[in-house]
């Protein structure tokens, strides 16, 4: 009970700190089985979408691409480490570097942003993303969320979908046209070794991945990457370095 009671009161923290104050319990249809999370826990990972997110469908309307990687929310499970808490639906603003939630796909239900806590993750493609603490290839700590491509072994692989928005110009004159704002979207992929609490960017040539392992498994990793004609640019490709690498 008093496991359950500091597990709420942390969970409550996270959505204070990243959302703002926010009243009441959420309900939920996500169940937790003998000694789980209960409804009121469950609900404690939940926060009030931002306050700046406008309710307008059609705001984006004119602009080329999305913040979204879907625009259309989707049934995802959702888990607290290792432990199954249920169906819930989701869809992925890589813009602001929010997973927003339903219960249901009632248009009239409210969406909800997922706590940022970093034992927090949902099934996305069959693989579980979560927050997480990582380091890009210009050397920047940043936070958001990645999904765990390979996580066995002594090498982890990571994907990271994020978006940028590049605001549109109006025409000079008649001859011109506008040049619309836009959203483009980018993926990049992650490393990390067993035991290192480090996780760092992959460069997407073959020569820097093999400079990232190490020393004894370079010159296997680099002929078996030779002998089989991978391209790590193929995400293909890097998932069957990686799966070389974990044998």
């Amino acid at each position: 009970m008093r496991k359950s009671f500091y597990l709420i009161m942390a969970t409550m923290v996270v959505c204070s700190w990243s959302y703002g104050q926010y009243a009441g319990q959420t309900a939920t249809n996500m169940s937790a089985g003998d000694g789980g999370l209960g409804g009121g826990e469950i609900a404690a990972l939940l926060g009030p979408i931002s306050e700046n997110k406008s309710k307008n469908k059609d705001l984006y309307a004119n602009f080329q691409g999305s913040p979204y990687t879907s625009n259309e929310f989707a049934m995802t499970t959702m888990f607290y480490g290792d432990e199954n808490l249920g169906k819930i639906y989701y869809r992925y603003n890589a813009l602001n570097g929010e997973v927003e939630i339903k219960n249901s796909l009632r248009e009239s239900e409210q969406i909800k942003s997922l706590s940022r806590d970093k034992k927090v993750s949902i099934l996305v493609d069959g693989n579980k993303m979560s927050f997480m603490t990582f380091i890009t290839s210009k050397q920047k700590t940043l936070n958001g969320y990645l999904a765990t491509l390979s996580g066995d072994g002594t090498y982890k692989l990571f994907k990271r979908i994020h978006v940028k928005f590049t605001e549109g110009k109006a025409a000079p004159n008649s001859f011109v046209k506008a040049v619309p704002s836009r959203f483009s979207q980018f993926t990049e992929y992650y490393l990390q070794k067993d035991g290192v609490n480090r996780i760092d960017e992959i460069p997407l040539k073959n020569s820097k991945l093999v400079k990232l392992v190490d020393e004894s498994k370079r010159m296997d990793l680099k002929n078996h990457l030779k002998k089989n004609s991978l391209n790590i640019k193929n995400e293909a490709d890097l998932i069957k370095a990686f799966q070389f690498l974990n044998k």
